[in-house]
């Protein structure tokens, strides 16, 4: 039975993977360049799964014990990572306050969950007097721009 465990400081990250049943650290992957705040395992036990924060995601391989796949997948860190009760899917949930659904295998992102913001989908595609830095604001807050066709 594995173990694994998060961290990091100092702009560098690492995983380290343990025996359960003795304590012992088997080894540790520590090529990473940010911490790392949430982990799951894939359904195999072969595969674990990291969320760090850069907001990226990565799928390491333990039996070859690399990284094989690298998503981005937030703004801000990722906070937490669920895998489905029927082991296709991952969810990640970051800062940016969004839910990211990928396929397991494929790393294929499936949807996002959101909740609406103050101005989601309000279009301000026509209102006068805004500068660039207040789009920004409202786009950040949900508000859209609808370009003429």
């Amino acid at each position: 039975m594995l173990l694994a465990s998060g961290g990091g400081g100092r702009g560098s990250g690492e995983l380290f993977v343990w025996d359960a049943l003795s304590g012992e650290r088997l080894y540790a992957l520590s090529e990473l360049s940010e911490i790392v705040y949430a982990l799951a395992w894939s359904p195999t036990g072969v595969v674990l799964l990291s969320g760090s924060s850069d907001g990226a995601l990565r799928w390491w391989n333990l039996e070859r014990k690399e990284c094989v796949r690298v998503r981005q997948a937030h703004q801000g860190t990722v906070q937490s990572l669920k895998t489905s009760p029927d082991g296709r899917s991952l969810a990640s949930c970051g800062d940016d306050g969004a839910i990211n659904v990928w396929e397991l295998e494929s790393g294929e992102h499936l949807c996002t969950l959101r909740r609406d913001r103050s101005y989601e989908r309000l279009d301000i595609s026509r209102v006068k007097g805004l500068t660039e830095a207040q789009k920004v604001s409202l786009r950040a807050l949900g508000a859209i721009e609808v370009s003429a066709s």
